[in-house]
């Protein structure tokens, strides 16, 4: 026999301007739940967590609280009210029978400083004084509304472990795939407007959503046959019987508004990143490049080569200095110390995590256009922004809605769309999959995986970092930066594997010299020869000259009035910047096979 629920929603209801958000939704919380709570964004997810928490009342429905089991919400945003530190906020989550002791647990396991003003945290700092809040207690339900936003990879690993060990039962809202793979053992997805369980955890949920759906498009598709095949009995069918008829007829009416009912499943994003020219071979080069702030060393002699085409993914703690290495290699950094050197033809877009790139005050149109209309460019398409934003999701009404009023998620979209409308072929890409709904995860995951230019990219996301990169860079310590062919997961199995090896490294000298056996003759060094050496000391004074002719020649180009006015003169300058393009990307890769070659020999 089932243990009595702690928590049970039947029936609820709930209604925003007209449009039923909740209709007959059903919840169970039982002892040992951990349920992942699914669906798009603006499904309803947050608010059905709110209601359980008591935050917000339903229109209808009975929401039934075990009267003894405590209850702890993990808000998106916290609210720190008057507390006057960080050690104050999380005591307030304690009921009368905690212990104190978890307080200063909590907190230190989660680095943050008990004495510390919350006015001053960070945003991940205010996450984590947030967690510290409502894991202290040990409720009996705990409900998380994406407790992983604003956190680095150790603490969410951390998490994950902490709640793996709780007694709670556990609702979690979250993007992160794996977080929700490691510790839910139920899903339940909500889906316009009403809910459908899985006894499995998220691990199994996208596979049986798939065949819901599937599913779901077969029995509609009978239903239009079903009313076709009506329609033509009706017009041309024996009449003979008016009664019979005329119920058919009704039932036809029935039909027609059955389809009518039927809600599909919201469309998805559709994603592409607006092209450019192509970018020479070598996109960035970083020779032995160093970056301190306050003593502190973030970057130490970092190298690094990115060829056109790589997917660079950058990991690490919260302040490790991640957005300092990603702003050093994009140029807008300079280093301390070291050279870094960008390729030719670069066009960049960049998608910021602080999503400073909107305007809360102005509307959605004007921050996709700046200002400039309802038209926006689009690989060369000049698209009305009704039509492109359609594409992501919103609707015709929400083009004038100042972004301030917009949902995380929406925003998200909207900075998405914003930043895939500007012409690139270096996509920088900072926290990309915060607030994204896993089906626009999904899509985004594709682009990245599939984009023809270079892409950099910083993320906690492991699950996106696996299916989307060819490089991790990541930091050791001191300021020391190692690079690591694939994703998260291939990372942390070449970290494993490195401590045998460097062991073995260090123990080989010591074998070698007590062995008392001669050293093998080795045979004569390799190098380069005279014409390779004289190319490459040689072919960066030939680049720069060809940089700089063809800067000068795009400039007399970029004169709107020059073809009107001197067509001969236009047609003669695209055929020498087509000539110096050609001549500049032969030079770059001669240059860089000749640098390769040069480390090989040197190794």
């Amino acid at each position: 026999m089932a243990p009595p629920p702690l928590l049970r929603l039947d029936d609820v209801r709930l209604t925003f301007g007209g449009t039923p958000l909740l209709s007959g939704v059903e919840l169970n919380v039982l002892p040992g739940d951990r349920i992942a709570l699914v669906g798009r964004n603006g499904s309803g997810k947050s608010t059905l967590l709110k209601i359980a928490a008591g935050i917000v009342e339903a229109d209808r429905g009975e929401v039934f609280r075990k009267p003894t089991a405590t209850i702890r919400y993990l808000a998106q945003e916290p609210d720190f009210g008057d507390a006057p530190s960080v050690e104050a906020y999380v005591a307030a989550g304690l009921g009368p029978a905690d212990d104190h002791y978890r307080v200063a647990l909590c907190i230190e396991a989660l680095g943050l400083k008990g004495d510390a003003r919350p006015a001053d945290l960070s945003g991940g700092e205010a996450r984590r004084a947030a967690l510290a809040r409502v894991l202290a207690p040990e409720p009996d339900i705990l409900l998380l509304d994406e407790p992983t936003n604003h956190l680095d990879l150790p603490t969410i690993e951390w998490l994950e472990s902490e709640v793996a060990s709780l007694k709670s039962a556990v609702v979690v809202i979250s993007h992160d795939r794996r977080f929700l793979q490691k510790t839910t053992n139920a899903t339940v997805w909500l889906d316009r407007g009403g809910v459908r369980r899985l006894d499995e955890g998220f691990g199994s949920f996208e596979r049986w959503r798939d065949k819901v759906l599937d599913e779901e498009e077969r029995d509609l598709q009978k239903l239009s046959a079903k009313i076709e095949r009506e329609e033509h009995w009706l017009r041309y069918g024996v009449s003979a019987r008016r009664t019979r008829n005329q119920r058919r007829l009704e039932g036809l009416h029935t039909l027609r508004q059955e389809r009518r009912d039927a809600r599909r499943a919201q469309g998805n994003v559709v994603m592409k990143a607006g092209e450019t020219r192509e970018s020479g071979k070598l996109v960035i080069e970083a020779e032995e490049v160093s970056k301190a702030y306050d003593g502190r060393r973030l970057v130490e002699n970092f190298s690094t080569r990115i060829l056109r085409g790589d997917r660079v993914g950058l990991v690490g703690p919260n302040g490790a200095g991640k957005t300092t290495l990603l702003k050093m290699l994009i140029g807008e950094l300079q280093p301390d110390s070291g050279r870094i050197r960008q390729g030719t033809n670069l066009d960049l877009a960049f998608l910021d995590q602080k999503r400073a790139a909107l305007r809360d005050d102005a509307s959605v149109t004007d921050n996709l256009t700046d200002g400039r209309g309802d038209q926006v460019m689009v690989n060369g398409e000049l698209r009305h922004v009704v039509g492109y934003l359609k594409d992501f999701l919103f609707s015709p009404e929400q083009i004038r809605t100042p972004v301030g009023m917009l949902s995380g998620g929406e925003r998200a979209r909207l900075l998405l769309a914003k930043t895939l409308a500007t012409p690139a072929n270096l996509l920088v890409l900072d926290e990309p999959t915060n607030d994204l709904d896993m089906e626009t995860l999904d899509l985004l995951e594709e682009l990245v995986a599939n984009y023809p230019g270079t892409v950099l990219l910083v993320s906690h996301d492991r699950d996106f970092l696996d299916r989307t990169v060819t490089m991790t860079v990541a930091p050791e310590g001191d300021g020391q930066w190692i690079e690591y062919a694939g994703g998260y997961a291939d990372m942390l199995a070449q970290r494993r594997g490195a401590e045998p090896d460097r062991r073995r490294r260090d123990e080989a000298p010591a074998k070698a010299q007590g062995s008392g056996s001669a050293p093998k003759a080795q045979g004569p060094a390799t190098k380069l020869s005279f014409k390779q050496k004289f190319a490459l000391e040689n072919l960066p004074k030939e680049i720069a000259k060809l940089e700089k002719a063809i800067a000068k020649n795009e400039g007399e180009m970029a004169d709107p009035a020059l073809f009107s006015k001197n067509p001969k003169r236009f047609d003669e300058l695209v055929k020498i910047l087509e000539k110096d393009r050609t001549a500049l990307s032969k030079a770059e890769d001669e240059w860089l096979e000749l640098e390769m070659l040069q480390s090989e020999l040197q190794g």
